[in-house]
């Protein structure tokens, strides 16, 4: 057999692949999210695209890399890293617009070695519900 497949393989759907990467970590909900923050414990980046920081405003102090740069800004061992990426150890909650990207982004920066690194559950939309600080995106 060639290509490198077996039989037993099969494509997976984008429901079954988030449950897969989900079960590999703990999410975060947005107080414990904010909680860490405060306490310095954690780093927030934001992937939402521009339209939609615009539209619906920024989470203060949120690192901001928009999503196909995030793996290049966030190693640690990377020429492109962002100031903030020091460590492997670094506790990153990543944050999409309503909690489903960013897991497959925490997929991803797992694969870099980022294992502390997680998502929001719900992303900026439950932070912004659950009454979290929020600033105007327009500017």
């Amino acid at each position: 057999m060639s290509g490198g497949s077996s039989a037993s393989e099969r494509p997976v759907g984008i429901e079954e692949l988030l449950q897969r990467v989900r079960e590999s970590y703990d999410r975060i909900e947005p107080q414990d999210a904010y909680d860490a923050v405060q306490a310095g414990a954690a780093l927030l980046v934001d992937i939402r695209y521009a339209a939609l920081r615009e539209r619906d405003g920024l989470i203060p102090g949120a690192l901001v890399v928009e999503r196909n740069e995030l793996e290049w800004r966030l190693d640690p061992q990377g020429s492109h890293r962002a100031p903030e990426a020091t460590s492997h150890d670094l506790r990153v909650v990543v944050v999409c617009n309503e909690g489903y990207a960013s897991s497959l982004a925490v997929a991803s920066l797992h694969q870099l070695g980022l294992r502390r690194a997680t998502d929001l559950v719900g992303g900026f939309q439950a932070w912004r519900d659950a009454g979290l600080p929020v600033t105007s995106g327009q500017g």
